[in-house]
């Protein structure tokens, strides 16, 4: 990783940022998640005591878990949160495990630019189309949707980033660069972030 950065520093630095960025993503998204919970919580309240639903409470929820996952999406690929099978992976050679990470992660772009490519075509036909939701708040839909969209391309900016950072790795054959960046986390790597974790709690310092 030292010698890809020292080798790459503008790629490295834009990586950083991408990672600030995301991880501000996710406090957002994680937010969005805690006010549709708080909303949901207080339509079943007021149904149960006052009688009265404050309605909308399934729709809104609903958009909020699609825009809140597309935008954390990217902080769990840079994390290398995804999970994948490491049976067989474990055994294998260090050049080969790399090969095996470029390829997931391969694998991985093209899977999300197809469905970025599907999100903008619905966000667009709701657009064009001045599709509304059929329920009581008739939201316009391209509004969630566009939402939706952002964080999905943001997403592909992102692996493109990693792609293009564990490409020069491979060829130059770093293969602990790819490891960092996009391999499967190791038992004693989950360890030791848990117990720095537990420490910063202990210490009352920032997460």
């Amino acid at each position: 990783m030292n010698d890809s950065t020292e080798r790459y520093p503008q790629l490295a630095r834009l990586l950083t940022y991408a990672t600030t960025l995301s991880r501000i993503a996710i406090w957002v998204a994680g937010s969005l998640t805690l006010l549709s919970a708080l909303y949901i919580t207080a339509d079943i309240i007021t149904r149960k005591l006052l009688g009265f639903p404050l309605g909308g409470a399934d729709e809104l929820s609903g958009y909020a878990f699609a825009i809140s996952i597309s935008w954390a999406l990217s902080f769990a690929t840079l994390q290398r949160a995804n999970i994948r099978i490491d049976a067989l992976y474990q055994l294998l050679p260090p050049r080969l495990c790399a090969i095996l990470d470029w390829v997931a992660l391969v694998a991985l772009a093209v899977f999300i630019a197809y469905l970025t490519r599907y999100a903008a075509d619905v966000s667009m036909l709701s657009w064009t189309r001045n599709a509304s939701a059929n329920t009581v708040m008739a939201t316009p839909l391209w509004i969630p949707q566009f939402l939706w969209l952002a964080g999905l391309t943001w997403l592909c900016i992102v692996l493109a980033l990693m792609l293009i950072r564990s490409s020069l790795a491979l060829a130059t054959g770093d293969t602990a660069a790819i490891s960092a960046l996009c391999g499967i986390r190791s038992t004693q790597e989950e360890a030791d972030e848990e117990a720095e974790a537990g420490e910063k709690m202990v210490l009352g310092g920032p997460q």
